[in-house]
């Protein structure tokens, strides 16, 4: 009886092991499934995923897709370069800005300080779509059409960011460092680049994920506002391997996909650390 007792409790441990392991491995399984799934279309024509929407294995007619692209205004190397542009420049000023407006929302105490935090909030609910014709119109009257900067630009305000940079601030920053740091002679710009944006590393990375995948992906401005085959972004050409009437071709379309993709797992998998790192080091915070 004694050993029957002492055993009872390490075999309910190993049951609720194995059945975590099953449902993490199973949500794994479902994560990656539409993204192979993609893959293998990418390697198949267009009659062979009309007849059977779903394959696990690739085809034969992946070198086939890449001819279209020959026919079509895609050039992977030309979206890729600009995407990369836009995406990268977008990201850098939209993770850095907003955590100095998220600094100064935290350290300085001013009277209109709460007010202005109000204001950045009530501007995250305005959709994007409302202004998009006069941003647009505004963009054709200075003569920046057809140019990055009006995709790149904006991405200094940024509401959300700053609402998510706020929030880990005032939980991951003391203010006696930046005090100390005053009182040792730095100036605001030094203490923010050296010492606030190291503990930010975290929230950075997570919200360069995001921003980087938002802009990559952006599909709706950049369509509206470059009309040059030269300056066409991913997007834009995947979209257009549809413009045919007659016939699509369906294997194009997934691997244009497909290279579309690429770029965000790698930037993922770049800043991935940083999250993991952020995570561990919270939990040991008292």
């Amino acid at each position: 009886m004694k050993k029957t007792l002492k055993h009872e409790p390490i075999a309910g441990r190993t049951i609720t092991r194995v059945i975590k392991y099953i449902v993490c491995i199973t949500l794994a399984i479902l994560s990656i499934m539409p993204f192979w799934i993609m893959l293998m279309n990418a390697t198949r024509n267009t009659y062979e995923i009309q007849q059977s929407s779903i394959s696990l294995v690739p085809s034969s007619y992946l070198l086939n897709n890449f001819k279209v692209f020959e026919g079509k205004s895609f050039n992977p190397l030309v979206g890729f370069k600009n995407s990369f542009i836009i995406a990268a420049s977008s990201t850098l000023l939209n993770v850095y800005f907003s955590s100095l407006t998220a600094y100064a929302l935290v350290v300085y105490h001013w009277k209109l300080r709460q007010p202005f935090f109000t204001f950045i909030m009530a501007v995250l609910m305005v959709p994007a779509q409302v202004s998009s014709i006069g941003f647009y119109q505004f963009m054709y009257r200075i003569g920046w059409t057809n140019s990055f900067l009006p995709l790149v630009l904006p991405a200094m305000a940024a509401p959300a960011v700053v609402f998510f940079m706020r929030q880990y601030l005032l939980g991951a920053l003391s203010i006696d460092i930046v005090n100390s740091a005053r009182i040792d002679g730095a100036n605001e710009f030094y203490t923010f680049n050296r010492i606030v944006l190291p503990i930010m590393k975290p929230a950075i990375a997570t919200q360069a994920i995001f921003s980087f995948v938002g802009s990559w992906n952006n599909l709706f401005m950049p369509l509206i506002l470059l009309t040059d085959k030269k300056n066409y972004t991913m997007p834009i050409m995947v979209s257009l391997l549809r413009g045919d009437i007659y016939r699509t071709e369906f294997g194009a379309v997934y691997l244009g996909l497909s290279l579309t993709v690429l770029p965000l797992f790698i930037v993922y998998f770049a800043l991935s650390k940083y999250i993991i790192a952020g995570v561990a080091l919270g939990s040991m915070k008292e």
